[in-house]
């Protein structure tokens, strides 16, 4: 029977919401519904159940992704969908094409008291950090609420072994 060797350190690195862009997204879709205009061809706009979060990545070389510790403290469904790139809303606006796939997918139900996942999905999205925090200090997620969730109700977290 092989001995398994000391477990490497860990890095929890939260999502945070980003304030911000989020207020600054949800301003171009106002600025556009007051004068009438449609968006960019491609362009992906804000809904009101979404907010940006942010991942600062405090380390970047020689991360393996573990696992998503997510907590949402009460029933509803989570959707965070990664963004290809950094931008900011003042200059550029979001792409439907930066977004990432696979969204990792996070439920509660209220029959529960287990958090039910898309773990295939979630996990593969989970791999590519690793590999986009050896290029980015930052990274953007949209995250999608529902069924009575907001921001308030979500506490999320990447974790990562330190090789």
């Amino acid at each position: 029977m092989a001995e398994d060797g000391p477990k490497p350190p860990q890095l929890n690195m939260p999502l945070v919401l980003d304030h911000d862009l989020t207020r600054q997204m949800r301003l171009r879709v106002e600025s556009l519904k007051q004068r009438g205009e449609k968006r960019q061809d491609g362009e992906k706009l804000l809904r009101p159940a979404e907010s940006v979060y942010r991942l600062d990545f405090i380390q970047q070389q020689k991360l393996q992704f573990e696992r998503w510790d997510v907590v949402l403290d009460k029933p509803g469904k989570v959707t965070i969908t990664g963004t290809s790139q950094n931008w900011t809303p003042d200059l550029t606006n979001l792409m439907t094409r930066q977004l990432l796939d696979p969204a990792a997918i996070f439920w509660h139900k209220e029959d529960s008291d287990t958090m039910d996942w898309n773990e295939a999905d979630a996990l593969e999205f989970g791999e590519r950090l690793s590999d986009l925090a050896k290029i980015r200090k930052v990274m953007y997620f949209l995250i999608a609420f529902s069924e009575g969730l907001e921001p308030a109700n979500l506490k999320a977290s990447v974790v990562f072994n330190q090789l």
